[in-house]
């Protein structure tokens, strides 16, 4: 019976990690201590300066490809699942973004996909109605992002048959 118990375990375990990028509330992000208050982060001003500029920004996330996929993951030791990717990135360049899909979907300001720049968050519906991925725009049609469970961070066309389909906001943050 024991055998039982552990095998439902790891097939729960399991279809939770082959989720993918799902924060629209099933997945909650990682606390530093059980019923920590999360953090408030207000709106991102257009002025915003980022350190180095959109384009030491978008080196810092192509920087990370390569890096394995974990859901949950915020740090290129322990991985990345998406939102933790576009957290990690905006970090080391002193803007705190917020932790999960929902949360930075509220952030900056929406523009149409034909205008994205080089920085800005592309939004994608993949497991969930409403934004359950992220990735950062690189220009050309390009974004970087932490894909799904089993891939690793790497760039992608929006305009790929996938996820042109998926494609649900841009959004400009500084």
């Amino acid at each position: 019976m024991n055998w039982l118990l552990r095998a439902r375990r790891w097939a729960i375990v399991g279809a939770v990690a082959s989720a993918g990028c799902a924060t629209t509330g099933a997945v909650p992000g990682p606390a530093p201590f059980p019923n920590a208050p999360r953090p408030t982060v207000a709106a991102i001003a257009p002025e915003v300066v980022v350190s180095g500029g959109r384009t030491a920004l978008v080196q810092t996330a192509l920087d990370q490809r390569g890096i394995r996929y974990r859901l949950g993951g915020s740090s290129p030791v322990d991985g990345f699942d998406c939102s933790g990717f576009v957290r990690f990135v905006f970090a080391q360049h002193h803007i705190e973004m917020p932790r999960t899909v929902a949360e930075l979907a509220a952030v900056g300001q929406s523009i149409d996909v034909t205008r994205a720049e080089p920085g800005d968050l592309v939004f994608f519906t993949t497991i969930a109605p409403g934004a359950s991925h992220v990735g950062i725009a690189l220009g050309s049609g390009e974004f970087v992002h932490a894909p799904s469970d089993g891939s690793v961070v790497r760039i992608d066309r929006v305009d790929s048959p996938y996820w042109r389909a998926r494609t649900i906001d841009v959004r400009r943050v500084f």
